[in-house]
């Protein structure tokens, strides 16, 4: 059984009232401050003020003071301006808020001996909710805070077992020594003529006196004091009984642990003896750790209304082999560059009506394979937006693009990526990590939004380059285009 804290209760008020007066202080404290900081700034200023206002005050010129005026009381924290003349008669009252009452700061402007008028500046009064909404951070952390004591409390001021049993025996022998003295009282006569001890009989709750009998059953008020010792050696017996019975609870409870732990041991026993089975679960094929030596490179053309279909023959096989002298190019040129050193091209790429796929390759451990993967699909997507453009504008057939690089093992799935989520001119990306960490510091590329597979979950699109790789590219891209088999 899990008791309380001793007064747990009268603790939290004690908590509470310690918050309470903890923000008190921090109020008036902080108003003090500003308060103080309010009036030498208002004196600073009435001081300035009059040094300003001086000429016109003393020529008494409305405008020149009520321009001065506004410029001063631009500031929050002045509710109202006054200038008077020598007189005491109102030049210019100005203010933010006039009928705001506040501390009133007043100064007499002289020139030489001669007084020449008066100017009161009135500061706002300080809101207290204003001070609670500036400290409201230190406010909520002391109330964490005491909160944390309180709970604190709670927990560590709970009576341990010992503690607990300790009382219980104090509570045993208080009422043993208080029934006692009620017998010694009320049958003390009797102790003499009696065999036992009175004391050690009533201790015992039996009572053996014969003649104490006769006794009883001539004063009635003797029936009531074996009745009160019976009562209270019924109590301590029954107290005795919990404790006997906590402490059964408690070592039951302690066998079943021990049981528990035993089961748990066994569980994990059978746990290892199954781990040595032969039946682990395989690698995932999308796992984000595989492999890889080969990266595809597909490039398909965006063809919303199937016109590539429509084409003859001979308007769609010169358009095919001008993507494919294109696509040639761009790989040769592409793969001469110093940063690409170690990659090559597997096959030789060509168009189709379904697009064309490069596969490229890494010769050793630090070929950047994947890095030369996108820089190809982007490098064509480049030079077909420059054809598409020129086609256009000489009224011939030409289709835009988009492109897709993957490790050669999710080939078939970037296929389908460019199908379902790929847009004109768009360049996805589906590499392992390895791959990424290859153009982590080359390319910037963002998720799918609300992707609905594990593949668009995984897949990126390409989202811009650092200035090398762009110069890189265009670089390329204007050899090819500049190259005489292009011009062919």
């Amino acid at each position: 059984m899990t008791y309380l804290a001793p007064r747990q209760g009268l603790f939290a008020i004690i908590i509470l009232v310690s918050f309470c007066l903890q923000t008190l202080l921090l109020v008036i404290s902080t108003d003090q401050q500003l308060t103080k900081s309010r009036e030498q700034k208002g004196e600073q200023m009435i001081t300035q003020l009059i040094d300003e206002a001086r000429l016109s005050l003393e020529n008494k010129d409305r405008v020149s003071l009520s321009v001065i005026a506004n410029r001063y009381t631009s500031e929050q924290d002045i509710a109202r301006l006054v200038i008077k003349d020598n007189n005491d008669d109102i030049l210019v009252p100005v203010g933010n808020a006039p009928m705001q009452q506040g501390i009133t700061i007043s100064q007499i402007a002289t020139k030489g001996d001669v007084v020449i008028g008066s100017v009161a500046l009135t500061l706002k009064d300080i809101s207290k909710g204003e001070i609670i909404a500036m400290q409201w951070l230190f406010i909520i952390g002391s109330l964490i805070f005491h909160l944390l004591l309180w709970v604190a409390y709670g927990y560590i001021a709970r009576p341990t077992k010992a503690q607990i049993n300790a009382l219980s025996r104090d509570i045993d022998d208080h009422h043993r020594e208080h029934s006692k003295q009620a017998g010694q009282s009320r049958y003390g006569r009797h102790s003499v003529d009696s065999n036992t001890p009175v004391n050690d009989d009533i201790s015992n709750g039996n009572i053996r006196n014969d003649d104490g009998l006769s006794n009883n059953a001539a004063n009635g008020s003797a029936n009531k004091g074996i009745n009160t010792a019976a009562f209270h050696d019924g109590v301590n017996t029954y107290v005795n009984s919990q404790q006997d019975s906590e402490q059964g609870t408690d070592s039951q409870a302690s066998r079943s642990n021990n049981n528990g732990a035993g089961d748990l041991e066994t569980d994990r026993t059978h746990g290892q003896m199954n781990s040595g089975n032969k039946f682990t679960p395989s690698r995932s094929k999308l796992s984000s750790t595989r492999s890889f030596d080969n990266v595809s490179v597909q490039i398909v053309f965006h063809d919303e209304f199937n016109m590539l279909e429509r084409l003859t023959p001979e308007m769609r096989m010169p358009y095919l082999a001008l993507c494919t002298q294109l696509l040639n190019q761009a790989l040769n040129e592409l793969l001469t560059l110093p940063l690409l050193l170690g990659v090559s091209a597997v096959n030789k790429p060509f168009f189709d009506e379904n697009g064309a796929c490069a596969v490229l390759k890494a010769n050793n451990d630090h070929a950047k394979v994947a890095l030369a993967g996108v820089m190809l699909g982007k490098l064509y997507l480049m030079l077909n937006k420059i054809i598409h453009t020129k086609h256009i504008e000489l009224s011939r057939f030409a289709l835009p693009a988009k492109a897709g690089v993957s490790d050669q093992g999710q080939a078939s799935a970037m296929r389908q990526l460019l199908e379902t989520v790929g847009r004109k001119e768009s360049l996805l990306i589906l590499l392992p990590n390895a791959g990424l960490k290859q153009l982590s510091n080359h390319i910037q590329v963002h998720n799918l939004k609300r992707p609905t597979t594990v593949y668009e979950r995984e897949c990126t699109v390409f989202d811009g380059g650092n200035a090398s790789i762009m110069e890189r590219l265009a670089d390329v891209r204007n050899a090819v285009l500049m190259s005489e088999s292009t011009e062919e």
